[in-house]
């Protein structure tokens, strides 16, 4: 099942980066909200952008998707139920965000990403941020949601070393290697690029306050996460 799984997320990946030129017509006028690297973790009415087999398994017909449940590793947190409503209700977009958005410039009005960033190489990530600067509108908000390497240094000193390095840095999963951080951020890192990105008006969140909507639905972790939003 393990070698089954590997398969899938390398055929996933395979066929993210042939979609890479890939562009997503949106409806003119309307309030475009794009949450990248969502996992299923999703919203009503968001455009939801994932590498992951999950985003594959919902772009195929649905008859697909109880077989595909058993080979996720979304089991472990969800009712099959849940799941298939997960994939029928809400829009997704298989598409490998290390190489690029599949949006027009200037035509997206809302950004959201939580937990992602981190599992990119530095390089890759900044270029996704370059590439979140391109679509936003003028005007635009993005909102990033990645783990404090403030908060994940301050667990050594209190003795929570194991934790720190098997949750943070390390990430012990040894069935995805899509799972595994690959940099860390704190606000004054991550706050640096996205000003020689372009970005105004970078600043710090509050857990479930900002200008993004729908945070009720979408923010997690509160304790240990870094939220951050930046002006276009």
């Amino acid at each position: 099942m393990r070698l089954l799984r590997r398969s899938v997320d390398g055929m996933s990946s395979l066929l993210g980066s042939i979609r890479r030129h890939q562009r997503i017509r949106v409806a003119e006028g309307s309030t475009v909200k794009v949450n990248l690297g969502c996992g299923l973790a999703v919203a009503p009415g968001w455009i939801n952008v994932d590498g992951s087999l999950n985003a594959l398994v919902a772009t195929l017909p649905r008859w697909v998707h109880p077989w595909a449940y058993r080979l996720t590793g979304a089991r472990a947190y969800y009712s099959e139920a849940e799941y298939l409503r997960l994939l029928r209700d809400h829009r997704f977009v298989h598409h490998d965000l290390s190489r690029s958005l599949p949006f027009a410039d200037g035509s997206v009005d809302f950004l959201y990403s939580s937990h992602f960033l981190e599992h990119l190489y530095r390089k890759d990530a900044r270029h996704l941020l370059e590439e979140s600067f391109r679509v936003l509108k003028p005007g635009g908000v993005a909102r990033i949601s990645i783990p404090d390497l403030e908060y994940a240094v301050s667990l050594y000193g209190k003795g929570e070393k194991e934790r720190m390095l098997t949750a943070y840095f390390f990430v012990d999963d040894d069935d995805s290697y899509y799972a595994r951080h690959k940099y860390m951020y704190d606000y004054e890192m991550i706050a640096a690029i996205l000003g020689e990105i372009g970005f105004r008006d970078v600043c710090r969140c509050g857990f479930r306050q900002g200008r993004v909507p729908d945070l009720d639905l979408l923010d997690n972790r509160e304790d240990e996460s870094l939220f951050v939003e930046a002006f276009r």
